[in-house]
This record gives C-alpha cells, structure tokens and sequence, in this order.
C-alpha cells in the first residue's frame, strides 16, 4: 500500500483524488504508524478539492458522490493522535476559505458535518489544536451571507440553535489575544448578516449575556491599566511607556469592537452595551472616582479614569450612551458610590457551561465551576486606586458636594498637570462628540459661541420666537428651560432605570453661569505656575473654542484673573491680563540678556507657528492616552550639572511658548486675525566699525580654517590638553543676533591676518577675571544649539546624551592685566550688541498694541529667525 501510495502519478488528476479517497476508506484505526499517511492524504484531497474548483466541477463532483465529508468524520473518530484532528481542521478550513462555487459552499454547509465539527469535543488544551479550531470558525464565518446561515442554524418556528456562534463565544475571553480576535471577528461576521432570526437569537437570553459580559470583561482589562499605570508612578522603567501603549491598544481595540457591533444595526444590540458599560462600568467604577484628593500622590485612579471616559465617549459611539454620561455630570460622584447599581447579575460564559455569579459593591466575583472555562473574568477591589481615600476641602465646599461637572472644572484649578490633561481631554471630548445633543453642550457650559449662535439666528430665521428672543436676550433665559426638560429626561432615566435616586447638586442648570464657570478655570489654568507650557496650550485650544470673536463676555473678571510668569520661576503670577503679558513680556527681555539671546527669535517663531496651528485646529491636537503616559523628560535633574545652560534653555523655551500663548489668546479675544509670523522687525544695519566687518566676516561666521583680520585681536594662551600651551589670538565678534568668541592663529607671513582655528558661541559666555591671577580670563562655554531641539543628540529613548549637557570651560591666559581687561571688555560690548539687536527686532512683539497693528501689517520680517546662524561646535 505505501508504495502504491508514493508512486509517481498525475498530482492534480481526478484518479488522484480517487486514489487518495480509496485509501482513506481502508483505514480502520488511526495511530502513530498510519498518521503520516492520513495526514498527508487530508492535504492532498484539500488540495485537488481547491483545484477542482477553479478548473474541473467534477473533481467535486466525485467528492459529493462518494460522501468523502463522511470519510472525513469517521477518521476523526477512528483517531488516536492529535495530529490528525490537527489536518482535519486545516484541510477542511483551507477548503472552505478556497471553494468560489456558491453550489460547493452550498453542499459544505448543507449537511450536518459542519455542525458536527463545530460541537465536536476537542481537547482544547492542546493551543496548537485550539488554534485550527478557532480558524475553522472564522473560515466558516467568512463565507456567511443570508442564503449560507440558514444551512448552518436550527429553527423550530424560532431558531432554537446556531453552534457557530455559540461555541464562538465561549472562547471569547480566552487567555490568548490572538483567540479572542478571531472570536470577534467571527461575531462581526455573523452581525452583518443581518439576517432577523439570526438578530433575534443572539439578542435572547441566555445569549444577550454575552455583551454584558463583553463589558465585564472590559471592566477588568481597565482595572489592570490602573494597576499598570499606579506601578508605573512608583517604579518608572525603562519599558514602562510600551507597556502601557501596549494596554492602550488593547483598551480601544475592545472598544472599537464595540462600535463594530453597534455598527451592525441588531435592534437592541446598542442599548444592551449601553447599559452594561453605565451599569458595570461608568456608574459604579469611573465616575465615583473622580474625586478631589489632598496629599496623594496616587492619583492614577482618577487620571485612569478620565481617560477611559473619553475613549468610550470618543469611540462607542450612542447617543444615549453619550448623554447619560454628559448629564451624569451634574451628580456628585457621591450619587454613584451610594446608589444600588452596584448589584446586578454577571454571567461569564465558559466553554459548555454558563456561570452566573452575584456582583456587589465589594467587586468580588465568586469563583464558578470552570471545568471547561477558557477564561473567568474576575472584579478586581476598589482599593486599587479607583476610589482614593481622602476629600479636599476649599471654600466651604467638600467633594461630596461638587458634582463631577465641578470636580472637572476643580482639576484644571488644582489637580497636577496628569489631572489637568485628563479633565481637559474629557471637556474637549464632550465639545466634539456628535452624539451629544447641543442642549447637554449648553449646560455643561461648552457650548462653542459660534454654533450656539449660529443655533439661536436659524431659529429665528424661521420664525421661532423663542429663538429670536434668546438671541438678542442678555441672561437666556429661554435656552435654560429648553435645556433643563433634555437633561431632565436623562436625569428621570438615570433615577428609574440606573437606580441613582440622588438629585443633581447643580440645582437648576443655567447655561450662562456654567460656561463663565468653564471659562474661569480655564484663566486660572493659565495663572497656574506648576503645569507645564504644552499643557497650557491645551488650556488654550479649549478656551478658543469656548470665547466669542470679541471682548464681550471675556470680560474683566476674567482678564484680573490671568497671571504673570515671571523668569525665575518660569510661570505666571496674579495680576490682569495685560499686566500679565507685560511682566511675561519683561521675563522675555530678561531673556535677551541671558545665555540663549542668539536662538530666541528662531525659537518664537518656531513655538508661534506652533501655538496657532494649535488654537486654530477644528480638532484637539493630543489623543486621551498622552495624560497615562510617564512624562517624556530629556533629562532627569541629576543629569543637569549644577548651573548647566542646558537648564537655562529649557526654562527659556517654557517661557517663550507661554508668551506665545497669551499673545495669542489676547489676540483672539480682540476678534483679531493672527498673522502667520510673530511681528519682529527686520535684521538691521550693522554698527560702523563693527568688529564683524573689521575682522572680513561674513553671515557664514567664522568656520575653521576662515581668514581674518587681527587688528582687534588680543594674543592669549590657553591649554586644551595637560603640557600642552597653545598660543592664539582672541577676538570677541558678534553679527547680528549671533556672536562667537574666536581663538585664531597668527600667519607668519601676512601680518595681521590669522586662521581661525576654534570658535564658540558668544552669548552665555559669563566672562570673569580670576580672582588670584588678574591675567587669568575664565569663559563658559555652552552648546552651539539646544541640545532638545537637536535630534542629532537625542538617542533612541527619547532622553538626551548626558555629555550633551555639560558646559565647557576655557580659561585664557593673557600677558598682562590690561590685556586681560581689553579682552573682558569686548567680550561685554559684543555682547550688548548682539542683545541690542534681538531686542530691537523683539520690540514690536513685546508691546501688545504694536504687535496689533503690525500683524495687519508687512513691516515685520515673516519668520526670519535665522538670518545668522551659530556654526557647530569646533572644540
């Protein structure tokens, strides 16, 4: 037999496939002599059955006629080895997946082999076997249509069975992602059939369970974030940012498998995951959470939070769903941790059986009988971090009297800049969330000025009074009762249905008062001088979105509220608006005579660019999940030497970009059109005599190897290396709004003239006469660029090579005091010089009403922020 197997002929011929179905019908036991055989004789018939199909109908012809489906199920049975199993699965998948005729599907799915397989008891500890089955399924699942189903489905005037789908499931919170996604995508499949019985089968208990506990399982992945992203605040590691990217992405998958099944259009489908994400999720997990807490620094719980409900507000998308959340917000989280919706019944399907567990408030999850289970989805306590400890009090009002619309408002005035992201990505959320009725917009307070007008003047257009009158009334109140009776709907839903019998602290809403509310958090952001500058931006975009396109109701109150940001502590500080940016404006100027001068225009104009794009985008420029990842700090505090310009940079850039922003805002709130370029006058004419014509420079600066005039020069000394005394000439030169301090060498045969041989950046310098020895002038000497705005020095982790912040240090010697004052002096006049000049072409900027009238303007130099650029370092 096994020769006559071997022997040579026509491998795609329908004798072939009457060979190979011949030989099958003579094994009467499968073991460990004959499985190479039958194994091999599986993917042999596959094979022919594909190529039959695209070439010869008769090739499936025979196959039907000699019932070879039949032969297939007998030597599953007859097997003693897992390897057949293994074969048989892949064979008949690679046919399923192959097979165009609708007639070979037909026949395939038309008998009850296929059932037969999909309820076949497999040992399914085998993962390699699990994993043939689970591509079995999807195989099936993708040839699925509303003729196909119904060969596959059991009805006895209702549809009383579907094993594809029901042995699907109970692997679909399997251990392995890869299972899990194959699951999904087989339900999908089924989903968008759309055949009614099929709708009405899945939508029926027990098999509704199944989204509900598609949500408890969610509910667990979250708890694991939180854990996650706790660990991560304690014991930062080098792969801590992957790892929860890595969570992230599992997170929204769920969830966007969630909007693929809404998506299918199942009656009813929506409102079961609705429910079960309000019911097991939002209500008694993320909202009680969002707390004000004193003196803790474990506040990932509440950041978790925010950022799982702008993820399902972002992607699940219901309208119900949507507006529930959006009126939940005027509860105190108090409502939620004391109502009775923590109770409800859980069942967690397991591979046989289904298991229903009682779920209370403590978030245990009793252990069922998982004989057969795949996965068990357990609850994970609240002790975790979701529900911190501790309650701050401020102007007489707890937390437990805040509702979480206040509590929001609450973080961006008090939280750390994790909680400032996170209620501001909520707010930003809710502000672009279609689904979201403009009503619910309106009582929030976010309602953007344009659309709540453009709402109120089509209204009267059409000859709806109360339109007309909210539109030219003062206090709208109209509006207020119109958004009163949307919210209450939801406020009676979220009483009867959801058990929440807690009257929203709120009281009467008044859409006015909350938008002025939402407005004076914003300010307040901006006043803060513990949140960072991006950030701050952030505050920004949300604040353009809110503020009409004039001063009316950005009013005074809010203008007093804006603070300065002075330079020692690079943040802002109470006083107005316009005393704000004069001061920010001043901190600027302190800047112009610090150690970065010769790169602040290029930075300003850079961060202006920037800012606008920022507040002017339609949509928020960050996604939720920036506020659970580590801050990507360049740099650790121990890396910065003591006195290091690389600190000076970085607070240097805060202070500019926190400029720009309130530039910009003022800008905004004066219906001012913003110009694409910061307005900065041109570079200027040079001063006569200037040592930069004298020494024959050009805006190339001084490379090495250039020739220069000496007449100015200063002969010095100086040792790079130990014994090692090199003898130069020094000049001091600057060129615009760049400057280099220059070690050249003298040519022996062309008096006055030298190459020079190093140059190094002029601003920063700090020259000082030595203390003991009078002849001694020591210079430091920074980087040529900031190092963070320099990819080159930047390694693969996002962190700055540490040698890139360490200064340098020259110490030269002169021949005598007076030399040595000379040297000091023209270091100090070119200096003045280069500062000089980027203060002048700053001025326009700095003076707000100037800045008004040239952005309307040509007189500016449009982005000309490098007309002179500091060469590389050449030391």
């Amino acid at each position: 037999m096994w020769y006559s197997f071997w022997r040579s002929r026509d491998r795609f011929s329908l004798d072939q496939l009457r060979y190979l179905t011949d030989q099958l019908t003579k094994v009467h036991i499968v073991n460990e002599v004959n499985k190479d055989f039958v194994i091999e004789a599986l993917r042999s018939i596959a094979e022919l059955i594909t190529y039959g199909d695209q070439h010869d109908p008769s090739f499936f012809e025979f196959f039907m006629e000699k019932q070879v489906m039949g032969e297939f199920m007998r030597i599953l049975e007859l097997s003693r080895t897992v390897n057949v199993p293994l074969q048989l699965l892949q064979t008949l998948s690679i046919m399923v997946q192959n097979l165009k005729s609708e007639h070979a599907i037909y026949y395939m799915f038309g008998n009850e082999h296929m059932n037969y397989l999909i309820t076949y008891s497999f040992d399914f500890q085998n993962e390699e076997l699990l994993s043939y089955y689970i591509s079995f399924l999807r195989a099936i699942s993708g040839k699925l249509n509303k003729n196909t189903i119904s060969l596959l489905v059991k009805i006895h005037d209702v549809m009383v069975s579907f094993p594809l789908y029901v042995e699907a499931i109970r692997f679909a919170f399997h251990e392995e992602n890869m299972v899990r996604t194959a699951v999904r995508a087989i339900t999908l499949n089924v989903y968008h059939v759309g055949d009614d019985s099929v709708n009405r089968y899945i939508t029926s208990a027990p098999h509704k369970d199944y989204f509900s506990n598609l949500v408890s399982f969610f509910r667990k992945q979250s708890v694991d974030l939180n854990r996650l992203v706790s660990n991560t605040l304690i014991n930062p590691g080098p792969d801590s940012t992957s790892t929860i990217i890595g969570a992230v992405d599992e997170i929204e998958n769920n969830l966007y498998y969630f909007s693929d099944v809404v998506s299918a259009g199942i009656p009813d489908v929506g409102r079961l995951i609705a429910d079960s994400i309000l019911m097991v999720l939002i209500f008694p997990l993320l909202l009680p959470s969002l707390r004000i807490v004193i003196d803790n620094d474990m506040q990932s719980g509440v950041v978790t939070s925010l950022y799982l409900l702008c993820c399902i507000l972002r992607i699940v998308k219901i309208k119900d769903l949507a507006n529930t959340i959006a009126a939940a917000f005027f509860y105190p989280s108090e409502a939620f941790t004391k109502s009775s919706v923590g109770k409800f019944n859980v069942h967690i399907p397991d591979h046989g059986f289904t298991s229903e567990c009682q779920v209370s408030d403590n978030d245990n999850l009793t252990k069922c009988d998982t004989r057969h289970s795949m996965f068990n989805v357990p609850y994970a306590s609240s002790s975790l971090g979701f529900h911190p400890e501790g309650v701050l009090t401020q102007n007489d009002c707890s937390s437990s009297n805040l509702s979480i619309r206040e509590v929001l408002l609450a973080y961006l005035t008090k939280g750390d800049d994790a909680q400032v992201l996170g209620s501001w990505s909520v707010l930003a959320t809710l502000l672009q969330t279609k689904e979201l009725d403009e009503s619910m917009l309106d009582g929030l307070g976010i309602l953007p000025q344009r659309q709540q007008q453009k709402k109120l003047l089509l209204q009267a257009l059409v000859g709806e009074d109360s339109g007309e009158e909210q539109l030219f009334s003062s206090k709208n109140s109209l509006a207020r009762d119109g958004i009163s009776s949307d919210l209450d709907v939801y406020h009676e839903k979220i009483k009867e249905q959801y058990g929440v019998s807690f009257q929203p602290s709120d009281g009467r809403i008044s859409p006015r008062v909350h938008r002025f509310q939402v407005i004076d958090a914003l300010v307040i952001l901006f006043c803060r001088s513990n949140i960072s500058a991006e950030t701050l931006w952030d505050g920004g975009w949300l604040l353009r979105q809110l503020i009409p396109y004039s001063d009316s109701e950005f009013n005074s109150h809010h203008l007093e509220l804006l603070k300065v940001r002075t330079y020692y502590e690079a943040f802002l500080a109470i006083s107005t608006i316009k005393v704000s940016y004069k001061n920010c404006a001043s901190a600027l100027e302190e800047e112009v005579r610090g150690i970065w001068p010769d790169f602040l225009i290029s930075v300003l104009c850079d961060e202006w660019r920037k800012c606008k794009r920022a507040m002017e985008s339609s949509s928020a420029r960050k996604e939720p999940n920036c506020m659970l990842l580590p801050p990507q700090k360049l740099s650790s505090e121990d890396d910065i030497p003591k006195g290091s310009s690389f600190a000076a940079g970085e607070r240097m850039h805060e202070l500019v970009k926190v400029f720009v922003l309130l530039h910009q805002l003022q800008i905004f709130t004066l219906g001012r059109t913003l110009s694409e370029q910061p307005p900065i006058y041109p570079p200027g004419d040079l001063p006569a005599n200037c040592r930069a014509q004298t020494s024959g420079l050009d805006v190339s600066g001084p490379k090495p190897g250039t020739e220069v005039r000496l007449g100015n020069a200063v002969p010095c000394r100086i040792a790079f290396e130990r014994g090692k005394e090199c003898h130069f000439c020094f000049l001091a030169i600057s060129l615009g709004i760049c400057g280099w301090l220059v070690l050249a060498e003298e040519l022996p045969l062309k008096k006055s003239y030298g190459v020079v041989r190093i140059a190094a950046p002029l601003p920063g310098c700090n020259p000082k006469i030595d203390d003991k020895n009078s002849t001694w002038l020591h210079l430091r000497i920074r980087s040529s660029s900031l190092p963070f705005l320099d990819a080159a020095k930047v390694n693969d982790y996002g962190k700055l090579n540490t040698k890139t912040l360490v200064d340098g240090r020259w110490t030269l010697a002169f021949r005598d005091e007076e030399s040595c004052k000379s040297a000091l002096f023209m270091i100090v006049e070119e200096i003045n010089f280069l500062s000089d000049e980027v203060h002048r072409r700053l001025k326009p900027l700095l003076n707000l009403e100037t800045a008004i009238d040239l952005s309307s303007s040509s007189v500016y130099a449009a982005g000309d922020s490098s007309s002179y650029r500091t060469p590389p370092n050449s030391f």
